[in-house]
Parts: C-alpha cells; structure tokens; sequence
C-alpha cells in the first residue's frame, strides 16, 4: 500500500534556522577510501569517519564494503571501521550503535530504528573472506552483497571489487537495476573482468581487472570515472583514464580526486580541455586516510532549504563549507543571479547563510554540472517573474527517474507553467511577493528523493494542500527532510 503525507503550510511565520545534514557524495568517498586502507594495512587499528546523519544511498556502500571484509560500526556520530578478523559476513559486522538498524544478524546497541538505514533491502548473504598474503589485501569467495538503490555504491564499487579479484554477485533494487553501465561496462571487460549481462539482477562479477587505458565518454556518468579513479591506483601497472568530450558533472570528479589526494593517493591530470580529459594513475599505490576524517555538509540537500528562503521567507543554514568541492554550492550564485537576498558569516571555519526573499526574476541557467539542482531551481524559477530557461538537461532522464519528465508532471500538478522545448525546460514564473503562486495538489514522487523533496517545499509557496505519495523516497538521501521542514512552520 502506499504511504503518503500531506503539507500545509499556511502560517505567515515560516522561517528559520537549518543545520545541513552531512553529504552524501563525500560520505561515499571516505567510506571507499578508508575501507582500501583498512585493506592494505591489517595492522590498522581503525578508522573514524565523522558523519552524524546517514541515509540508505550511505548505508548501501557501508554494507557493500563490509561484505569485502570491512568490520563497520554505525557509532552516534559517525562509523567506526575496522578490519574484520576471520569469516566475515557483511549481515554480521556493520552494527549500529544507538542508530539505523540493520536487518539479519547485524548487532544493534540502543534503541534502532529504520529511518534513515538500508534495512528494507540493504542486508546480504555471508561471504567468506580470506587474507591474500601475498599483497595483504583481502579477497572473498563470492561475496553476496547489495548496492540497494543507489548508483553511487554500484558504479564506485564495480571496479574497486574487480581490482582487488574479489568475485561478487551485486543485487541492485528500483530503477537502478535499469541505469546503464556502459560504457564502464564494456571497459571493464575489456580489461580481463567478467561480468553478467547488464540488466542481470543480482550483477555476477568474477575475474580480475588490469590496468592500461580506459576510455569513457564524459557526457554520460562522472561516477564511472570516479570507480576507477579508485581502483587504478591498486593496479600493478600505470592507467590512463581518458575521457572524450566534455567532462559532465566535473564538480564530482573532484570531491573524488579531493579525497584521494587526503587518502595519499596520487593522479596525475596529463591533459585537460574542452574536448579531452586525461588523467594519469601511478599503480602499485596504497591508501593511507587519516584515522579521522569528517563528512562535509551537503550542499545539494542544503539547496532545497537556501530555495525555500528565496522563494518565501528568510531561512539561515549552518555548516556549509563555502569553499568544498561539491559543484552544488553554485545553488548560491544561481539564487543571487534570481534576486534573493543573501549573507554569509563565518561560524567556526563554515558558513552561516541566511537567504530571505526578495522579488526574483528569471533566468538562464547551464545544468550540465548541477543536474541534481535542476528539481528545486525549476520550483524557484516557478517563483521568478518572467521566463526561466534550463538547458544541458540530457542526463536528468537516467536519473531515480526521468526527471524532465518528472519534474513538468509534478510542478504542473502543483499548478506551475513548466514544459520542455528543444531539449531544454522552460519555466513561465511570476514572483511569489513573500506569498503563494501554486495552487497545491496531490503528486507522486515518482520514487526520486528530490521530487519528493521539491514538492514539499512547493508546499510553502501553494494556496492549498500538497500531498506527496511515496514521501518515502527521501530515506534514500535525507530521511529528515520532512521533520527539518515541519520545524519552520512556526505556530502563531
């Protein structure tokens, strides 16, 4: 049966204050790099990965990385990993303390619950893991493991899991059973991996992948880069990766090369221009994160909020780092560029912003290295007197959902003049003045967290009810969303 909520937002008061939840991006990558770490030194006594909030996508790549042999213990502020000692099973060695529960025979300590965990579809089957002495990382005999729906973990992991000649059978859920793999596939294949017919569910991967030259078209998917980028530097040979055509989603690539670079792990950029990307990895590396690393927060959940101030009342959120890497901090230009009013203090080495409404106007904007912005700037620019026009929208279709499709659907639901011409999304808005401009409705999240999110701050700016089926779909990257948002509905 499907869940629903419903959101009426009709105080005049709604305002507030904000702490940004952790990032999921950066959360995926620390997670991958410290397990390397772990398996390259089984001497290490563990590391600490700062993260107070977690989601399914980060719960999906913990549990994957536990069935490589990784002990992970989701702690009160963050996880704790370790190396396993003798069989592992990624079911028996990511507990949680006090926190997301797991299912199987994963250990809780404290009141568990599911918000926010992978626990309806993240658990896997044991997987007997055994020390390859000869270079001292960990191989297993085909581990069971489950990348849930996120196509992060799936796309990071795939080639990480073959450098090392670990065999895997890798079950997926939703719609990214369907997301395409190639041309990672294809790479990966020709590279000495064997793997099952795209679309197989779960995805069987045995063999070992080697070194050499990759070539990936860099319009497609920036998280095929970033898997090998991972598992290059594991190689016995120097690679290149070389990347045709424009790099898409850029931003991405370098939070990845971010915390390499934090991991010890050197890549070299031999060539990098609008037609050509070359990156250059040393083999025979090591990675050496920290014993201590904290998530940064995450701008593309933050945006959501930065909007809502722009398009209704002034809204302050804490904890951004306004010099990350995380492409999604352009939110702010783009909200400038509308109207909004924006500050920015200092707040112990982060920022604090504050974005209050002013009458918007609307714009131009180029996607093509912020797709996951592209829900809540069409709500804002729905707000925006005058024409806003979104181009370079191609790969929002390979998204959690077709979201040009999506996207018109719901906001026209809501009440908004939205339609795609020539490959672009063209808004009609008119300024909200501090008011409201949709007439509310009830939409469909069409399982995307961000649909689901941009039709509950639509809520603020709609004469009537929203209501959202599927509301769930937000446990995927921000189970708190709806709770953050009830919180700026003052009473009078």
């Amino acid at each position: 049966m499907e869940s629903s909520i419903t959101l009426n937002h009709t105080n005049d008061e709604f305002g507030g204050s904000i702490k940004v939840i952790a990032s999921k991006s950066h959360a995926h990558r620390l997670l991958i790099a410290g397990a390397l770490t772990l398996l390259g030194d089984r001497n290490s006594p563990g590391i600490h990965i700062i993260c107070s909030e977690t989601s399914k996508d980060i719960e999906a790549t913990a549990f994957c990385l536990s069935g490589l042999g990784i002990s992970i213990e989701r702690t009160a502020d963050g996880f704790l990993l370790s190396n396993s000692t003798g069989t592992a099973s990624t079911a028996g060695t990511a507990s949680t303390t006090g926190a997301a529960s797991t299912t199987g025979t994963a250990s809780t300590t404290g009141a568990a619950s599911t918000t926010g965990a992978a626990a309806d579809n993240n658990t896997t089957e044991n997987a007997t893991v055994t020390a390859d002495t000869s270079s001292g990382l960990k191989t297993a005999s085909r581990a069971q493991i489950d990348a849930g729906e996120s196509g992060s973990t799936l796309r990071f992991l795939l080639p990480v899991i073959s450098i090392l000649g670990i065999d895997a059978d890798i079950t997926t859920h939703g719609r990214l059973t369907e997301r395409p793999l190639s041309p990672l596939y294809e790479e990966m294949l020709s590279h000495g991996a064997s793997i099952s017919p795209q679309g197989s569910n779960p995805l069987s991967l045995s063999g070992r992948m080697t070194g050499g030259d990759f070539k990936i078209a860099g319009n497609i998917s920036s998280q095929f880069i970033t898997g090998l980028l991972f598992a290059l530097p594991m190689s016995d040979r120097t690679s290149r990766i070389i990347i045709t055509g424009g790099l898409a989603s850029r931003p991405y690539v370098d939070i990845t090369l971010d915390v390499l670079r934090i991991a010890g792990i050197q890549i070299n950029v031999v060539e990098d221009t609008e037609t050509s990307t070359i990156y250059e990895v040393p083999g025979n590396q090591s990675y050496r994160l920290p014993a201590e690393c904290t998530v940064e927060g995450d701008w593309s959940n933050a945006a959501f909020f930065l909007a809502a101030g722009a398009i209704r009342n002034s809204i302050t959120m804490h904890g951004l780092n306004s010099s990350s890497k995380q492409g999604d901090r352009r939110i702010v230009e783009l909200l400038r560029e509308f109207g909004a009013d924006i500050t920015e203090e200092r707040d112990g080495g982060l920022s604090r912003l504050t974005v209050s409404h002013r009458p918007l106007k609307g714009i131009e904007i180029d996607a093509e290295d912020i797709p996951d912005l592209v829900p809540i700037l069409s709500l804002t620019a729905a707000a925006a007197e005058g024409t806003t026009v979104i181009r370079n929208i191609e790969r929002l279709r390979i998204k959690e959902s077709d979201r040009v499709a999506t996207v018109i659907d719901t906001l026209t639901r809501l009440g908004a003049v939205i339609y795609e011409k020539d490959n672009t999304l063209v808004i009609n808005g008119k300024d909200s003045g501090n008011g409201r401009i949709l007439a509310g409705g009830t939409v469909d999240s069409y399982n995307d967290h961000r649909i689901a999110m941009t039709a509950g701050i639509a809520s603020i700016i709609s004469t009537g009810p929203v209501t959202i089926t599927n509301e769930k779909a937000i446990n995927k990257s921000y189970p708190g969303f709806f709770n953050d948002l009830d919180s700026l509905n003052h009473p009078r």
